[in-house]
């Protein structure tokens, strides 16, 4: 009986250790794989590289703050780098930060780089519409007060505004900050995946 216990016991100690040489890391995303957000562990900036392990966005779509009506989605920017912003008109830091993505944005649009907003926790629709406009605010942005549109993203707290994910041409996530920007924090990151090609074989 005793041996019988020590042989389960080995076993199950050797299918743990399998599993976790097995796992690549607490922020990796399997080759391939649709993203999926991992505690950082504290972190604010999270960076998957190389592009390989780099998860593909799901699908973030919904309705133009602008334009009521007209749909506004990721697959929408082929081939381009992507970067959403989680904002509310309501979030001081938001306010802060707004003027630094529009100089990004203004300065890597022509290579490529399309910012999307993601406007959440907002009523009624004239506020962020009225924020967006007095910062002369150039990229569009989802309205989507419910967030549901981040329900795609498992895994993503949905509660911290603002925050910001970087998708390379491909559509996979590159970079994560959960926390208000610089701009000569996220220039850097854009500028590297812009210039990164948009498809290519096998590792890239």
């Amino acid at each position: 009986m005793r041996a019988t216990r020590s042989r389960k016991h080995a076993l199950a100690v050797a299918g743990l250790a399998l599993l976790t040489a097995c796992s690549a890391g607490k922020d990796a995303v399997a080759r391939g794989s649709t993203f999926e957000f991992v505690s950082p562990g504290g972190r604010t900036s999270i960076f998957y590289d190389p592009p390989q392990t780099r998860g593909t966005s799901p699908e973030l779509a919904g309705d133009d703050l602008a334009d009521p009506g007209k749909q506004l989605r990721v697959s929408g920017y082929p081939g381009n780098v992507v970067v959403l912003n989680i904002w509310g008109s309501w979030c001081g830091p938001c306010r802060a930060e707004m003027p630094h993505l529009q100089q990004v944005y203004n300065e890597t649009e022509a290579s490529g780089v399309q910012f999307l907003g993601i406007d959440v926790r907002d009523e009624p629709r004239t506020a962020p519409q009225d924020f967006v406009r007095d910062r002369h605010v150039a990229y569009p942005s989802i309205y989507d007060p419910p967030g549901r549109s981040l329900l795609a993203l498992k895994g993503y707290p949905r509660n911290v505004v603002p925050s910001t994910i970087v998708l390379d041409r491909r559509h996979r996530v590159a970079a994560v900050f959960l926390t208000s920007l610089l701009d000569t924090d996220l220039r850097p990151v854009v500028q590297r995946l812009a210039a990164e090609p948009a498809s290519g074989g096998p590792g890239a």
